[in-house]
């Protein structure tokens, strides 16, 4: 089986305006003069999904050495923050380059740190391999034991989706975050179903797109009324559909733990379909249920799943083991030799929901 792991780089462009002004003074507000510095960054006043600031204009495009394009810098605050500080001097230029721009807009005071309506709505996502990579410090993940320092298995995933929520978005993870996982003994020593820990909704993804409005229509094979983009690919915390988490590639990667049936309660009281109440990673300990984040139709899980049930994002077929492992090339069903909760396609990724949207 060939496990492969996927690095996300992201890239930050700072495009400076050319011309043949002259050495440059510190860049104050206003319009700039020719060969001065441009106008102050401010802090993205709107929030955009990524929390990157908006692309200001430097000088009028006709003024010679006047500032270009220059990029604000991702973290602006959203709106109903107050402005970021303006960019600061710009740096002494020979009379031979442009005057530059000042210096990327900070962030303002914004009541949250993501700011906007994306950091208002931010609910949902599929933990990415990425993340799970990063906090199990394993290129394998976790595998069924979700503890992550914490008493119970419950208590970890939900710890593991507060930090890659507060990873992807400052000031997310005090939403109350939840993975979606059944138990066979909750708190009170009960069954408890993963479809009763999240809230009532509605839930949306990183950059706002909606999910569920609640759970009922949570409660379906796919989300009812889930944005058409993301419907049939579940985006991960970075708000991208997981089937291509780097937005290129589609791997196969589906299988996300639940061990719940397809209405999102617990799928069986023999503890074997959730690796032990997700306190497990021995591959003999159990065979946990698996939703697909994305459907696969036809051809039934080895061992288990069934034609109907490929598509169901709680629900499709049931792992080969609850070793930690990552399968991601399509190699067909989970195979019982590889005892893995990502035999058939997968890394062991979970589902998390913020009670608070």
């Amino acid at each position: 089986m060939l496990r492969t792991s996927f690095v996300r780089c992201a890239c930050v462009s700072l495009l400076v305006g050319c011309g043949s002004g002259t050495d440059t003074p510190a860049g104050g507000a206003g319009s700039p003069a020719p060969g001065q510095a441009g106008a102050p960054g401010v802090g993205g006043s709107s929030g955009s999904a990524a929390g990157a600031g908006p692309v200001l204009q430097g000088g009028a495009s006709a003024a010679a050495g006047s500032g270009g394009q220059l990029a604000a810098g991702r973290g602006g605050a959203g709106a109903g923050s107050s402005a970021g500080a303006g960019g600061g001097a710009g740096s002494t230029q020979s009379a031979a380059g442009g005057g530059a721009g000042g210096a990327t807009g900070q962030g303002g005071g914004a009541a949250a740190a993501g700011g906007g309506a994306a950091f208002e709505k931010f609910s949902f996502f599929v933990t990415s391999y990425a993340a799970m990579q990063r906090l199990s410090g394993s290129k394998d993940g976790f595998g069924g034991d979700l503890r992550f320092g914490q008493a119970d298995g419950l208590s970890g995933a939900d710890e593991i989706c507060r930090q890659i929520a507060e990873t992807s978005m400052l000031g997310s993870g005090s939403k109350g975050w939840r993975a979606f996982l059944s138990v066979t003994k909750g708190p009170d020593g009960k069954p408890l179903n993963a479809i009763d820990r999240v809230g009532s909704g509605p839930w949306y993804d990183r950059l706002g797109r909606l999910v569920a409005q609640n759970k009922s229509n949570l409660a379906q094979p796919r989300p009812s009324g889930a944005d058409p983009a993301i419907i049939n690919d579940l985006p991960n915390e970075d708000g991208v559909p997981n089937h291509a988490p780097d937005g290129v590639v589609q791997v196969d990667n589906h299988d996300i733990l639940t061990g719940s049936s397809a209405s999102g309660t617990l799928f069986s009281t023999n503890w074997s379909a959730t690796c032990h109440d997700w306190t497990s990673s021995v591959g003999a300990d159990g065979q946990p249920r698996v939703g697909h984040s994305w459907p696969r139709m036809g051809g039934g899980g080895r061992p288990g799943g069934g034609s109907s049930d490929m598509d169901n994002w709680m629900s499709a077929l049931t792992e080969a083991g609850c070793a930690a492992g990552a399968s991601l090339v399509e190699m067909g069903p989970p195979d019982p030799s590889i005892p893995t909760v990502g035999s058939g396609g997968g890394y062991g990724g979970i589902y998390c929901f913020a009670l608070m949207p």
